[in-house]
């Protein structure tokens, strides 16, 4: 059996609990552990057991069975989802309340994510109804309303420094993708193209679509470049969209995420913000 702890982390975790909690599960110790905010401890002794990872959950904590193998400086690649994982918005419903037809497209979005229709469909009828929109109110919605998740730029700084490819696989589009990559430094970013024509867009995608299937393709294909003999690969997303990249993947991190995400990820992150991430490598 591959040897395990109890990792376990919140914003922040009052000493009574965590030495309840350490009780509880009968852990050997109490090991402090972390790149950085949030608080976060190793239980060693606690078994692989979901009972113990539902009562720290119970707790006000995340927490995830982590192998004493799965160590950070072993990670080679880790890819993200962008909306409402890397930022916390979803673009293309930002992008129609321009047109004031939010309500209706946030619908489809909310429908695709969870897996109640195909993603390629979704985003086809989604864009259709953006046609005639100025290209203009996309830099608008950049400047005005796209904000990076907390805890996400400190977590990427982090595996970059330890040598890992940071990578952006977006079902969203290139006029984003593009952007943050240059404002966060990534290595690799892939999304969607709107098609454009005299300055506005005509409803239509520009080449082939992104979907959960291309976003995984271009996992393996970083995998099969940087994960060597022993590498970790890491993807993080929120929605159905990322499934077949969490398959591709090492370890899966399900980010304030939909449960069929959450059911189907490693790790789930539903208190801490996007640094926690960092900590799910022993």
């Amino acid at each position: 059996m591959t040897a395990s702890s109890l990792v376990i982390q919140a914003p922040a975790i009052p000493r009574d609990t965590l030495d309840r909690l350490a009780g509880t599960l009968a852990a050997r110790a109490i090991v402090p552990i972390g790149h950085g905010a949030p608080m976060a401890y190793r239980l060693p002794g606690v078994g692989d057991d979901p009972a113990h990872v539902a009562a720290a959950r119970s707790a006000g904590c995340d927490a995830a069975c982590v192998p004493n193998a799965r160590r950070f400086e072993r990670v080679r690649v880790v890819a993200l989802d962008m909306d409402s994982t890397l930022i916390t918005i979803e673009c293309i419903d930002e992008i129609a309340d321009m047109k004031g037809i939010k309500p209706e497209i946030a619908a489809i979005t909310g429908s695709a994510m969870r897996g109640e229709i195909d993603f390629a469909e979704s985003l086809t009828r989604r864009v259709a109804l953006l046609a005639g929109l100025p290209v203009a109110d996309l830099a608008r919605v950049y400047d005005e309303r796209v904000r990076i998740s907390p805890g996400a730029a400190r977590m990427l700084a982090t595996f970059r420094a330890a040598g890992a490819v940071t990578a952006l696989l977006s079902g969203g589009f290139t006029f984003f993708t593009d952007r943050l990559k240059a404002q966060l430094h990534l290595d690799v970013a892939l999304a969607n193209v709107f098609e454009t024509r005299d300055g506005r867009l005509t409803g239509r995608i520009d080449g082939a679509i992104v979907d959960a299937n291309a976003k995984a393709h271009a996992l393996r294909e970083l995998a099969a470049r940087h994960r060597g003999a022993d590498g970790l690969v890491v993807a993080i997303g929120d929605g159905a969209n990322d499934l077949p990249m969490f398959a591709a993947a090492d370890v899966s991190i399900a980010y304030h995420a939909k449960p069929v995400v959450r059911a189907a990820a490693t790790c789930a992150i539903d208190v801490c913000d996007l640094g926690a991430a960092v900590n799910w490598f022993a």
